[in-house]
């Protein structure tokens, strides 16, 4: 076996022997390299004691290196690789988990956030292109209408402009999003919190076979791994650090899809936020992060996403304003001389002039201008308002004649 496979065998026994993301197994790495770090915690040298614990009760389950050559076997079997910080394909930017801190948190899941020992891959895009230029889009799994209706608009409108849609593959604005960009012939990552080859849901297995045919699947964990309930929030680390933005669709009060939106916040990351009817369940959660961090962003829609993770200056969104009308290009004199004018009927100039608060000379002139601009009309020695005009009616008789 030569040193670059003992490497990679080495990689994916730690990443069996302790959760992706554990800390202490990533500073050993760092410092002594995948193949020293597998042989010092197998010979029980540990530093940290609920991590000798881990390896204790893994290694009793069987062979670590063993179940990785397994795992290399099984993967290649089912058209996959493993990709590790030593291929050229590696998406760099996950470093940025190694800076990764949750503040007031107990648990495991929240505490343990280091950057991935590797990933396994389905599909035939470089996994570091792929992510370069990408932007997780994230929710609730029991989605209302409104919020599959949004996250397929973002999904398809991203992928149309050539950004990866990053999404966990889930039920409801997971799947909205990963269609969206399908249908938009885009890119699409999905990030699993198992092994690649029992994607989790099943119900979502023809759009897991879609996104590997065209896109990218993506898991830290080896084939075989089950979907058990931490994974799903080791995974969202990945999603949040590896991609320039996460856009919060819809949440509950207790929503995982929350928790990446968190790690995007303090990943340095743009975290981003689609407002809700404030009578939905689903976007209560989605509420509650915009009144907790201040740094989140609230978008409408692809242009204001476009315009946070987009080049400074170039990808600015419109700004939003209503329909445009004839009066807004007018001064303040020619607008005041028009809301003097009654609804009904014609006024006399001197009394048009001193309701608008305009001598009769300026006013005389105003309502010349108004009048090239077919918004009044001189009549019985005054002048009085044009009524906009409306569209004419077609009756049937009319439709039929004309046929």
């Amino acid at each position: 076996m030569s040193a670059d496979d003992e490497q990679r065998l080495a990689r994916v026994a730690l990443t069996w022997l302790a959760e992706p993301g554990t800390r202490a197994v990533h500073r050993l790495v760092e410092r002594h390299g995948p193949v020293a770090t597998l042989d010092l915690l197998l010979d029980g040298g540990s530093p940290d004691g609920w991590l000798h614990s881990t390896v204790a009760a893994r290694t009793a389950a069987g062979d670590a290196r063993a179940v990785a050559a397994e795992a290399l076997e099984r993967a290649d079997r089912l058209g996959a690789r493993l990709v590790t910080p030593d291929d050229e394909e590696w998406p760099t930017q996950v470093a940025v988990l190694a800076n990764l801190r949750l503040p007031d948190v107990t648990r495991r899941v929240d505490v343990e956030t280091a950057p991935p020992l590797g990933f396994w891959v389905r599909g035939s895009w470089p996994l570091g292109e792929a992510l370069d230029r990408s932007v997780a889009v994230v929710g609730a799994r029991a989605a209302t209408g409104y919020g599959q209706h949004v996250a397929t608009e973002l999904g398809y409108g991203l992928a149309e402009r050539d950004w990866t849609v990053v999404s966990g593959g889930a039920f409801g604005i997971d799947a909205a999003a990963h269609r969206g960009a399908l249908n938009a012939g885009g890119l699409t990552v999905a990030v699993l919190a198992c092994g690649l080859d029992r994607p989790y849901p099943m119900g979502n297995a023809a759009l897991f076979d879609r996104i590997a045919d065209t896109g990218l699947l993506v898991s830290e964990w080896p084939p075989g791994a089950e979907p058990l309930r931490p994974r799903f929030l080791i995974r969202n680390r990945v999603i949040a650090g590896g991609t320039r933005g996460t856009v919060l669709v819809e949440a509950s009060a207790r929503s995982g899809a929350t928790q990446t939106a968190r790690r995007a916040i303090y990943t340095n990351r743009v975290a981003m936020v689609v407002p809700g009817p404030v009578t939905s369940a689903m976007s209560v959660g989605a509420h509650e992060f915009l009144r907790e961090f201040p740094k989140a962003r609230l978008v409408t829609g692809l242009a204001h996403v476009l315009e946070e993770v987009g080049r400074i200056g170039a990808d600015l969104a419109p700004l939003t304003r209503g329909p445009q009308r004839p009066a807004d290009a007018l001064d303040d004199d020619a607008r005041s001389l028009l809301e003097a004018l009654p609804r009904r009927g014609a006024m006399g100039v001197d009394r048009l002039a001193a309701r608008a608060g305009v001598d009769v000379r300026t006013a005389l002139r105003k309502l010349s201008l108004l009048e090239e601009l077919s918004m009044v009309v001189r009549r019985d020695g005054g002048y009085a308002l044009i009524p906009p005009s409306r569209p004419k009616r077609t009756t049937a008789a009319t439709t039929s004649g004309s046929a």
